[in-house]
């Protein structure tokens, strides 16, 4: 297998009241004036997307096309237990459109692609809900 790096996403985060993030290609610019729940809700928007993506790309090799309206509302719960944290996390699929059996096909064969599932496979509790 021969690994070819296809993107490297960089960004530049600040602490403090005035803290925030941007991506060095300015796509991304926000005010982040608490760590929490920012990095909850950032991680959570990272997730979908690549996941979203994942159920495209899983649906491309079934040769079905993806509804333009298929949808992933993600939680990520920052819990605390006896001073160690940890997270948590559901992702909410909806293909709609997409026979529900298919459908959860595509969302099961999608964890297997995106990589964030695959980072945070065994290392965090995760829940996938086909919606």
């Amino acid at each position: 297998m021969t690994e070819n790096l296809l993107f490297t996403g960089k960004t530049h985060n600040t602490g403090g009241r005035n803290g925030g993030t941007r991506s060095s290609d300015g796509q991304l610019d926000l005010r982040l004036a608490q760590p929490h729940p920012a990095a909850e809700q950032l991680f959570g928007a990272a997730w979908s997307a690549c996941f979203i993506a994942a159920v495209g790309v899983a649906a491309s090799q079934k040769k079905i096309k993806l509804p333009a309206d298929a949808e992933i509302d993600t939680e990520i719960d920052l819990n605390v237990d006896d001073g160690s944290y940890f997270l948590r996390a559901r992702l909410n699929v909806s293909v709609p459109g997409v026979d529900r059996e298919l459908a959860r096909e595509l969302v099961d064969a999608a964890d297997g692609i995106c990589p964030y599932s695959k980072a945070t496979r065994g290392n965090i509790d995760v829940s996938i809900n086909l919606v």
